[in-house]
């Protein structure tokens, strides 16, 4: 046999006997996938806060279920800790502790920063604007979720829309509304453009967290409420400490929820990491919309059913009068704030779009 065959032959063992080596020694070290340059080996361990109190229902179950699902998908290589409100960090200091890196995610609702991102409010929810479906479909269509993500960008910070509450209730009141006039003077504990409205139009809007409101209402501290809707209410006790039950929720009626996410640990994650991210927020999001539809039925049938509680709706002329304040009031702080204006100029164009397909389908088949 030529030297140079036997040369070959040798190489090619020692090449095979280093290669078994290597791949024995190296169980523990992160591996390369040829097809995709996929890392399939290192741990993500990340942590999420959220603005939800513990064991709160539908809400911070989401946020739970996103974590375990995205464990099962990436076959444990990220793994995601959450924690409720407080337990970490202050539910309300929650976009800063993910802005600041303390965090990697987080879990609330956009209008709960909007001392800091005035414009994040759309994102949330606007007074008499879409729903689920027409948010969603500017969200994922309309370039909604492009502005949503250059409004963070400043702050370091990616959103995703991860659900969404559904129409809420008008609140829990100790007085019957029955002109715009018995809104004057009243005290009522509700957020975001809802409550800027609410003072335009003369009334007291009142920042409260949710274990204080049943001690209020029922103290007189505050003579109304909202809250989320008939299974959250329910929960809360409310109906022991107000009569009224209104409808609809002129303020809320459709509040998009929000994953927030570092943008440097974003950029960390490989593709595939970053895909099963994208796609378990919008399962999330299904199941947290369909849960609150379930929920919120069931527990308005038991609600109406008790003797004290008197189910209402707004006045006509009522909802008309905040209507036109709510176009005041959005006008006003569009003045005040560029990038207010700008989102709301994207937000009101594309309902005005939406909403003749709205009238000939959704609201058409709406029936008493």
């Amino acid at each position: 046999m030529p030297n140079n065959i036997v040369m070959t032959i040798t190489q090619r063992s020692a090449y095979t006997l280093l290669a078994l080596l290597l791949a024995a020694c190296g169980n523990g070290a992160p591996q390369e996938d040829r097809r995709g340059g996929i890392d399939t080996g290192k741990i993500h361990r990340w942590k999420m806060v959220t603005t939800w109190p513990a064991n709160f229902p539908v809400f911070q179950e989401a946020p739970e279920m996103f974590a375990k699902n995205i464990r099962v998908m990436s076959n444990g290589r990220l793994d995601i800790t959450v924690f409720a409100g407080g337990e970490l960090v202050p539910a309300l200091q929650v976009f800063d502790a993910v802005s600041q890196g303390a965090v990697e995610m987080g879990h609330g609702s956009a209008y709960y920063w909007a001392g800091k991102v005035p414009a994040a409010q759309f994102f949330s929810t606007v007074p008499f604007g879409m729903e689920q479906k027409g948010v969603e479909a500017w969200l994922y269509h309309g370039g909604g979720l492009e502005l949503w993500n250059e409004l963070y960008e400043p702050f370091n910070v990616i959103a995703l829309p991860v659900g969404n509450s559904g129409v809420q209730m008008g609140g829990w009141f100790n007085k019957k509304i029955e002109t715009i006039d018995d809104l004057k003077g009243l005290r009522m504990r509700i957020p975001g453009l809802g409550g800027k409205v609410l003072d335009r139009a003369g009334g007291n809007p009142i920042l409260m967290s949710g274990g204080e409101l049943y001690t209020a209402l029922e103290r007189g501290t505050i003579d109304a409420t909202e809250w989320v809707g008939p299974l959250h209410d329910l929960r809360l006790g409310l109906n022991r400490a107000a009569t009224y039950y209104y409808y609809p929720g002129w303020h809320e009626p459709g509040a998009e929820l929000e994953l927030l996410i570092n943008r440097a640990r974003w950029d960390s994650l490989p593709a595939d990491l970053q895909q099963i991210v994208k796609q378990a927020a919008a399962a999330t999001g299904a199941w947290t919309f369909s849960a609150m539809e379930y929920h919120n039925s069931r527990a308005l049938k038991e609600l109406s059913g008790k003797k004290n509680v008197q189910v209402l709706p707004f006045p006509q002329d009522v909802l008309q009068a905040l209507r036109s304040v709510t176009r005041q009031t959005l006008e006003s702080e569009a003045e005040k704030d560029p990038e207010f204006k700008r989102v709301y100029e994207s937000y009101l164009a594309f309902q005005d779009s939406y909403q003749p397909w709205h009238r000939l389908t959704s609201k058409a088949l709406e029936t008493e």
